[in-house]
């Protein structure tokens, strides 16, 4: 079976988990691949950073910062201290030593002219991750804010400045994917969509993350032509996100914070959407019927990713419904 996810960072990585240990458990071959955001990246010091990419590189690996929550393990920060006190980066952005290590690894074949494509296959072949792991796109896209700020009034800033410094504080007037418009799906995403038995729309922030990913141009086409059922996972659980802020990003596009919302955000594929199907946690079941009523076949179930055995049955609830969808 081929799997293909769309998946930002740590909701992405941990639903990634579970599929894989379900998978591995599984008789056949099978393979996971995963188109992942790439908006959060960013120039840092002069060192290309790819957040998204490195949480789930970090996470199947094994070597994550669990407390934390990103970043790897036994981390130190002597150099971004260092950095701190020549003024260069940015102070609240903290990148630790080893995670550092993959910076300049992967901005040194940048500057060769290996795309990230590549880069991200060089950096994961060092570990047995389990997975395909793909740039959405191989151009530079970055996602900015322009928020109005009480004290500068309207400006524009790179979302992790938004994100990281000002924990979306800032009131936001709109997202920008700088560089998307002319951006092209990176080598093999196409043909992931397109050959997937399954697709997933994983439950990760549907303006920042699975929204950067759409608007790639001929990502979002690729997803409604492809012959696999696809299926998504509500990133709020009972009128509250899951982790991080994504309720100030949909309130920012006009989507209220709710499983169903953000079903309807994306659409059914009968009425030129994206979604055959659609879970929310067993707090929403009362939301089930209206998302059929919209043209996509919903279930509910217990969302919560807790550990290895919650994420694995989420992710069987995912082929499930999307076998049914199939029929």
């Amino acid at each position: 079976m081929k799997v293909t996810v769309l998946a930002g960072g740590v909701g992405g990585a941990r639903f990634l988990l579970g599929l894989r240990g379900l998978l591995a458990a599984e008789p056949g071959d099978h393979e996971i691949t995963a188109i992942v955001n790439t908006g959060d990246d960013a120039w840092v010091a002069g060192l290309r950073v790819t957040p998204d990419l490195d949480t789930i590189m970090y996470m199947l690996a094994g070597v994550n910062d669990t407390v934390r929550g990103w970043g790897r393990a036994g981390e130190t920060e002597r150099v971004s201290a260092e950095l701190t006190a020549w003024g260069v980066g940015w102070p609240w952005f903290t990148l630790g030593d080893l995670d550092l290590g993959a910076h300049i690894a992967r901005t040194s074949w940048l500057r060769e002219g290996v795309p990230l494509s590549e880069v991200v296959t060089r950096l994961t072949s060092r570990w047995p991750i389990g997975a395909r792991l793909l740039p959405s796109t191989d151009d530079d896209v970055e996602t900015w804010v322009e928020v109005d700020d009480p004290a500068t009034g309207i400006r524009s800033m790179h979302f992790q400045e938004w994100w990281v410094k000002h924990r979306s504080g800032i009131p936001a007037l709109r997202f920008e994917q700088r560089g998307a418009e002319g951006a092209a799906p990176a080598a093999g995403v196409l043909d992931a969509i397109r050959d997937a038995d399954v697709l997933v729309i994983g439950p990760s922030n549907p303006v920042v993350s699975i929204g950067t990913i759409l608007g790639i141009p001929g990502i979002a086409g690729a997803i409604r032509d492809t012959a696999a059922p696809v299926v998504g996972v509500s990133p709020i659980i009972g009128g509250a996100v899951v982790r991080g802020m994504a309720d100030a990003c949909l309130t920012t596009i006009g989507v209220e914070t709710a499983a169903d919302a953000v079903a309807l955000h994306y659409g059914s594929r009968a009425g030129g959407g994206l979604l055959d199907g659609w879970l929310v946690d067993t707090v929403d079941a009362g939301l089930v019927p209206g998302i059929e009523a919209a043209g996509v076949t919903a279930r509910a179930v217990p969302l919560w990713l807790r550990d290895p055995a919650t994420s694995a049955a989420l992710a069987s609830e995912v082929l499930s419904l999307a076998a049914d969808v199939r029929r």
